[in-house]
């Protein structure tokens, strides 16, 4: 009896949790489109950043909810699955030490004359870009990853709606800073054989966007604090039809 007592404190904290959580999505390709959106990007972010304590709490509610909930009755606690240190990591759940490096992507300084020929778009950092390094990393065996102060894991998504940087309910300016656990040598190769990262730096080279990677001997890597419940993915009809 005491043990579906705790598994019902599990869910209706959890579904809690959930509730108190935002994720923003359907972002724009900043060189193609610059919307006008930072009144709307400032107040979703401002609400985000004051669930996010609320959320913080109540992940440990669950968590130690989850603990009670697993312990037989009259006997040990069961065993955690994230006590794993390969599935935790993996799944964003544990917080990761370790050597890395860091990418630092940053607009084309606004002081200097503008080059010829180029367009505001050419001259900042866009959603794509940030993808290519991200994708590149994670091509070159990345264990564990951060964009700005986030964890990246399977649900993240970059989005740019005008010329801010929107990650998991949060907003960023550029610089963008991209860090990622794994071995040195194999990132570095990752980003050079990168066709994607290649364009990138031709806009570095020919406009002055910022492009920097530096090796950190003991990069910090924090555990993920979000939710990664899948808000707008559906379980499509079965039977006849489309």
């Amino acid at each position: 009896m005491l043990r579906h007592a705790g598994v019902a404190a599990v869910l209706a904290a959890a579904g809690l949790l959930f509730a108190t959580s935002a994720l923003t999505s359907g972002g724009t390709d900043l060189r193609s489109e610059a919307a006008d959106l930072g009144s709307l990007v400032a107040q979703r972010s401002q609400e985000n950043s004051e669930r996010a304590t609320r959320v913080s709490a109540l992940r440990s509610e669950v968590d130690a909810l989850s603990r009670d909930a697993q312990q037989p009755l009259g006997g040990d606690a069961g065993e955690d699955p994230l006590a794993d240190p390969g599935l935790g990591t993996a799944s964003g759940a544990l917080a990761v030490t370790g050597p890395g490096l860091t990418v630092t992507l940053d607009d084309a300084p606004t002081e200097e004359p503008r080059p010829a020929g180029a367009t505001p778009d050419d001259l900042v950092v866009h959603q794509q870009d940030v993808e290519a390094v991200v994708n590149a990393l994670w091509a070159g065996g990345a264990e564990a990853m951060v964009i700005m102060d986030q964890r990246i894991v399977a649900t993240s998504a970059v989005r740019c709606v005008g010329n801010v940087l929107v990650l998991q309910g949060r907003t960023y300016s550029p610089p963008y800073r991209i860090s990622a656990i794994g071995d040195v040598d194999r990132l570095h190769a990752a980003l050079d054989d990168s066709a994607e990262v290649s364009i990138y730096q031709q806009y570095v080279a020919a406009y002055g966007l910022g492009y920097q990677v530096s090796d950190v001997d003991d990069l910090q890597v924090p555990a993920f604090d979000g939710t990664t419940r899948a808000t707008y993915a559906r379980v499509p009809a079965t039977g006849g039809g489309r």
